[in-house]
């Protein structure tokens, strides 16, 4: 059965008008103790309000089944004893007889349905006709044995709506007795559940009534405790009175009330110490406490005083009195007591500790504003003279100013490093001079022991006395008096160490200076050790840039070279250039960025300068040798993100670099250049124009995959490549473009200078006062081949020809006076040009390369390349190659778009550089000889 109640919603209570709203929320806020009454009653009466809603419902509910039970026997029983209902059932359509009349019946009897059914239990009436026809929903078996069936069942729908209904079923019988139809009537419980409505009101009403007066009492009682505590809750008063009492007592400031018949009514422990006063005075009268005349005058009158003096024993005393209730005049008064002895000494320490904080800052501020070691222990000594000492020196490790590692061997010998304060008044060693401190001395105390040592008099520290007694004693004339000496210690190790000194003009140190002076040095060690740390990166990263760079410019005919180099202010990057000489006289120029800084940055930067070297020999193309450059750096930028392998280095994820690649060649006067992301060189023209030399910018190293493109200049005599790296001409503060008008300007001119002078005129115009980038600048001036030091012609791929060759061979080193090399350098063009008429294609060709060395060059058209190996006795060929090799110094092949090259280069006579050679007949003794013949 299904119940439906309604609560009807109850009235608004609104504030009394001219009261506010917050006063009564907060008189009834749930934290106070009316409120918690409040919502007590509140809970209460709403519960009897429940309990009796839900007693009624019941109690109706109850009431309407029985009612409802009743009704639906009565109509069922008078629908089944009505005349003509059996005959009806009898009838070929009861249900036509029946549904008029059933529908009458229902609406006069005020029930909601009257079914008449067969005994097997189809109905032939039914409120909705749809229905009709359909199997009756409810028990129908006892009825078919004459007896009364009431129940709750649910059936189809009903015109009162869904749910459950109570319903009867009787049986119709005929005049023998015989059961010949079944009738049922019922009331859905949703029409009977709203007898009890009309009661619900009335206990609503009820409960309101009881909360309104609830809330009316409860706003009388809180209001009336509101005026005894001054709107405090109990809570409140309890933390009030703990507060009151914790800071009475707590409190440096003696205070005491007096009542107004003279008693003291209330002591404070403060006052109780600076009076003297005994033990449980409350209450007692105040001329009875034995306190001084003055005192019990001052307590006794009612006159206020402000910051009187008064003595108490060998205290002052700055008294207060102020009257209790001022406006009541109920008389009292309070007084307070504080102790001006104590508190002048104890805003001293206050200043004097006010002053330390204040120098401790400045020193976390002033000290460490660079790296520098120097420049940092300078800044620990003037930061302490004058405000803590009259003179300090730091005196440090000779390792630590150069950024190495301390050990404790070096403490004997300290360097000088800063002096502050009063250096002219009084004889200290100078700066940058080692000292050597005896072992008794204060410094090698400190350092020993690892703590400050206080020399509160100077004239009674013999240990300082003997380290050098002549200054000693001038010093003590000239009014020396205190020394502290901290030692300076960073990571557990000693860097040196720091003397304060005090003059008899200032109070001498104390174990509290003591303790400030070591805070002070720790401060600042760290600083130094930071310093430190930093000059030893620096050195190594900087050491290992040089050390990577070129030392010395290579012996070579091509080009005049200069150099500069600066690293940034903040750490050496990864800049590199490099001249590398290349057979036929060739010149290779390279000028690289890696991107990173430190030590990581230079570590790859020789590896790739390592790469160009190992490129260049192989004498590629330059495309090609940027190529391969590309690709080592995308194999190392693999590397770098393997593992664990970025998680050490500084600078991690490196891998990008720009390079430019330059190949000149002095018999032409023709330059080769590529560039992957690198600025573009410029050239300086002899008569001084200054023009870009139009290389197509590429993409940067460590990308992979895209080509390089080149372009071939042509330099006369007298030309001057400029190369650079971006840090000449960008920073953070200019544009690339302006820095290379900037260059422009500078280079404007130049073509009669030396690429010395020109090289120190662009660092003099483009160098940046304070360079956070490194700059590489490489300045090269073009020299071309005379042709009176260049033979070439060509050799008829003909072997009966080769005696011509060495026959025109022999004639040009006759012309150049160069005899002395005719056997070895015939020999050598007979095996080349052998080889290359035997094993290669045509055309064939010779050339004679007269510069530091006799280079001999024999081309073909063939891109085969011979290779050395050593032949077996019984071999009838094989040992040209090792022949040329035994008699050049070096040899080599290069390939061409025509085909390749087999260069060789022989020492110049009278050049010592050259390695000794054998005699050539010792030499085919030696390679002939068989011990076995």
């Amino acid at each position: 059965m299904e119940v439906f109640s309604g609560r009807p919603r109850s009235p608004e209570h609104h504030p009394p008008t001219g009261r506010p709203r917050e006063g009564r929320a907060f008189l009834l806020h749930p934290r106070s103790a009316a409120g918690q009454v409040f919502l007590l009653q509140v809970v209460i009466v709403l519960l009897l309000v429940v309990a009796a809603v839900v007693g009624m419902v019941l109690q109706a509910a109850g009431d309407a089944l029985q009612r409802g039970r009743r009704e639906s026997v009565i109509a069922a029983q008078s629908f089944a004893n009505a005349p003509g209902t059996a005959a009806a059932l009898r009838a070929r359509d009861p249900s036509a007889v029946l549904q008029p009349r059933a529908e009458a019946a229902r609406k006069r009897a005020g029930v909601d349905f009257v079914i008449v059914m067969s005994t097997t239990g189809i109905r032939y009436t039914y409120p909705y006709p749809r229905e009709i026809g359909k199997k009756f929903v409810g028990t129908i078996g006892p009825a078919l044995e004459g007896r009364t069936v009431v129940e709750q069942a649910g059936g189809p729908p009903l015109p009162a709506g869904k749910g459950t209904d109570v319903q009867a079923v009787v049986p119709v019988t005929d005049a023998r007795g015989k059961v010949v139809g079944l009738v049922s009537a019922g009331l859905t419980v949703r029409n009977v559940a709203a007898l009890w409505m009309p009661q619900l009101p009335i206990i609503v009403g009820s409960g309101a009534v009881a909360l309104a007066l609830a809330t009316a009492g409860t706003t009388l009682v809180s209001r009336r405790l509101r005026r005894h505590t001054h709107g405090l809750s109990p809570v409140e008063l309890a933390q009030l009175y703990e507060h009151h009492d914790a800071v009475l007592h707590a409190v440096r400031e003696g205070v005491l009330i007096t009542g107004a018949d003279g008693r003291l009514l209330l002591a404070n422990d403060e006052a109780t110490r600076l009076l003297g006063l005994p033990e449980h005075v409350q209450g007692r009268p105040v001329r009875g406490l034995g306190l001084p005349e003055p005192l019990m005058r001052l307590l006794s009158s009612p006159e206020e005083v402000t910051d009187e003096v008064y003595r108490a024993g060998n205290r002052l005393l700055a008294v207060n009195k102020r009257p209790t209730y001022p406006r009541a005049g109920r008389g009292g008064s309070v007084v307070t007591l504080r102790d001006t002895t104590e508190l002048a000494a104890v805003s001293g320490r206050a200043e004097v500790a006010r002053e330390r904080l204040d120098l401790l800052y400045e020193a976390g501020v002033g000290i460490g504003t660079t790296l520098d070691v120097g420049r940092t222990a300078q800044e620990l000594a003037e930061v302490a003279a004058p405000q803590f000492a009259d003179l300090v020196t730091v005196d440090l490790l000779d390792a630590v100013l150069r950024g190495w590692e301390p050990t404790a061997e070096g403490w004997r010998h300290l360097r000088r490093a800063a002096i502050g304060g009063a250096q002219r008044m009084v004889p200290v060693y100078p700066l940058d001079e080692v000292i050597t401190f005896s072992a008794r001395s204060p410094q090698m105390r400190a350092l020993r022991e690892g703590r400050g040592v206080l020399e509160a008099d100077l004239r009674q520290a013999h240990g300082w006395r003997e380290q050098d007694p002549e200054r000693a004693r001038a010093a003590l004339e000239r009014g020396l008096r205190s020394l502290v000496t901290v030692p300076l210690r960073a990571r557990s190790v000693a860097l040196g160490v720091v003397n304060f000194y005090r003059a008899v003009d200032s109070p001498a140190f104390d174990p509290e200076d003591l303790a400030f002076a070591e805070e002070l040095a720790v401060r600042a060690a760290v600083a130094i050790d930071n310093a430190r740390r930093f000059t030893r990166e620096h050195a190594m990263a900087v050491t290992l840039q040089r050390s990577l760079l070129p030392r010395g410019q290579p012996e070579q005919d091509a080009l005049e070279v200069a150099w500069r180099y600066l690293p940034a202010e903040s750490g050496v990057g990864g800049d590199w250039f490099d001249v590398i000489p290349l057979p036929g006289a060739r010149v290779a120029l390279v000028m690289g960025d890696v991107v990173g800084r430190g030590l990581h940055a230079a570590a790859t930067m020789g590896r790739l300068r390592t790469a160009v070297h190992n490129f260049a020999v192989l004498d590629l193309p330059v495309d090609e040798v940027l190529g391969n450059l590309d690709d080592l750096v995308v194999r190392m930028d693999d590397e770098e993100h393997t593992g664990d392998a970025t998680e050490d280095h500084e600078g991690e994820g490196v891998t990008g670099a720009t390079c430019l690649y330059a190949v000149y060649d002095p018999v032409v006067g023709a330059c080769t250049m590529a560039r992957a992301g690198h600025p573009e060189p410029v050239v300086v023209r002899p008569d001084g124009t200054v023009t870009c030399a139009g290389v197509p910018a590429s993409a940067p190293l460590g990308l992979g995959g895209y080509p390089f493109e080149t372009a071939e200049l042509s330099l006369p005599e007298g030309s001057q490549l400029v190369l650079y790296t971006d840090g000449l001409v960008e920073d953070r503060g200019q544009d690339i473009d302006v820095g290379l008008e900037r260059l422009r300007r500078a280079l404007e001119g130049s073509g009669n200078r030396a690429p010395e002078e020109t090289c120190q005129a662009v660092v003099d115009s483009l160098k940046p006062s304070h360079s956070s980038d490194d700059i590489a600048l490489l300045t090269a001036r073009t020299r071309t081949f005379p042709p009176s030091r260049v033979a070439e012609w060509d050799v008829p791929p003909d072997p009966a020809l080769v005696p011509s060759a060495r026959a025109r061979c022999r004639e040009t080193l006759r012309t150049w006076g160069l005899e002395e090399t005719g056997f070895a350098t015939e020999l050598i063009v007979s095996e080349l040009v052998t080889n290359a008429i035997r094993y290669g294609s045509p055309p064939v060709a010779v050339r004679l390369l007269r510069g530091r060395c006799l280079t001999c060059e024999v081309s073909d058209g063939s891109s085969t390349s011979p290779r050395l190996r050593r032949a077996a006795t019984t071999d009838e060929g094989g040992r040209g190659l090792f022949l040329v090799a035994q008699f050049a110094q070096r040899w080599g092949t290069r390939y061409t778009t025509r085909g390749k090259v087999i260069w060789a280069e022989q020492a110049l006579p009278g050049d010592s550089s050259a390695a000794p050679l054998l005699a050539p007949v010792d030499f085919l003794l030696e390679q002939f000889d068989d011990p076995g013949m």
